[in-house]
């Protein structure tokens, strides 16, 4: 067996040039990662390595309902800043920060019943005003900035709040019907009036928002003919990430990730700053 060339990272034979990139999109997309979920940021660096050691093609697999805002435009801005083809492949799900990541792609392959688009935003906050009126537990607003508290589980929203709040979801909103139409070549009109709908591959292949229906293999066969390379020749590497590296070196690493999902995975849910969350996700 060949000698590799990283503890992590691009696996390939040492001395050998990286071909074709191949990454993972899997699961909610998170900042972090968790038990089951990538980690964006372990993503946009797989993408920046594959870039620095001049991988010729990304081929990026996506399996996933979407997520925060922040996640899954940055991974969307690697792809797109990545020089060379670059090709979808979407499985199962291909939705909302899914799919936004996905139009970074120069082509989208996806199967004729993927579930593929909810172009649209949500946001979300759990109201236990009541619930504290019910304890005795008096709400006492000590802020700078009349917005600061907008959204605070306690405070039961005023039409000022839900205005300002909703503002905030119609920009993002704004920004990702925009993305997808430039990037799909399908006018804005006609994205929106999706009203975050999900389709299958192939009605999304009518729509323009698919350009293929396939699988992996056509999406390798894509990037071949965009590299007048033989497809045989093309070498696809996987990226691992240091998550990944661990749990071949560690033993307990799947006790840590269950821990990781019963404790700080759900206790994150109810961080002091975290007051509202809005995401790029599949309802």
């Amino acid at each position: 067996m060949a000698a590799t060339a990283a503890v992590f990272g691009w696996f390939v034979a040492a001395g050998d040039e990286l071909d074709i990139a191949a990454v993972d999109i899997e699961g909610k997309i998170t900042r972090s990662g968790g038990f089951e979920d990538d980690s964006a940021d372990d993503i946009v660096a797989g993408i920046e390595l594959a870039d620095e050691q001049d991988a010729e093609g990304l081929l990026v697999r996506i399996n996933s309902p979407g997520g925060p805002v922040g996640p899954s435009e940055d991974i969307r801005r690697a792809i797109d800043e990545f020089d060379g083809p670059t090709v979808a492949v979407a499985e199962d799900t291909c939705a909302s920060g899914g799919y936004l990541i996905a139009t970074a792609c120069d082509h989208i392959v996806a199967r004729e019943h993927s579930l593929v688009g909810s172009i649209g935003v949500i946001g979300s906050r759990p109201n236990a005003s009541e619930l504290a009126d019910d304890l005795g537990v008096d709400y006492q607003r000590l802020t700078a900035g009349e917005y600061k508290d907008a959204g605070h589980p306690l405070k039961d929203p005023d039409n000022s709040d839900w205005s300002y709040l909703q503002g905030l979801i119609d920009n993002f909103y704004e920004t990702f019907c925009r993305r997808v139409a430039e990037a799909r070549a399908v006018p804005l009109e006609d994205v929106k009036a999706t009203e975050a709908r999900v389709f299958t591959g192939a009605e999304a292949q009518d729509l323009g928002f698919v350009d293929d229906l396939g699988t992996e293999s056509d999406a390798r066969a894509w990037l071949a003919d965009q590299l007048t390379r033989e497809e045989d020749d093309l070498e696809v590497s996987e990226y691992e990430t240091p998550t990944e590296i661990g749990d071949l070196l560690s033993p307990t690493m799947a006790a840590q990730k269950l821990a990781y999902a019963f404790g700080a995975g759900i206790a994150s849910r109810f961080s002091a700053d975290q007051s509202i969350s809005i995401e790029y996700r599949r309802k």
